[in-house]
């Protein structure tokens, strides 16, 4: 893992074409923005993380109505 320390005003690079500026800092938070191509999709890490369970869910789920069907096929 790699960690810099910017100011406001400053960017990092992320390959050849993801610019990331720190836009302001308060007590708690960072402002960024990113610019990057739109074949690049960019999520905030819950979202993901909610997506991934919601997955995971979707798909236990199904293996429970399955495993239900055969019990009363019985």
């Amino acid at each position: 893992m790699l960690v810099l320390q910017r100011k406001i005003g400053q960017s990092i690079y992320i390959g050849e074409d993801i610019k990331i500026t720190i836009q302001d800092i308060s007590s708690d938070k960072v402002k960024i923005s990113i610019e990057a191509p739109k074949e690049v999709t960019i999520v905030r890490e819950e979202l993901k993380l909610a997506t991934m369970n919601n997955l995971e869910a979707l798909s236990s789920s199904g293996d429970s109505v399955a495993l239900l069907k055969k019990m009363f096929d019985k």
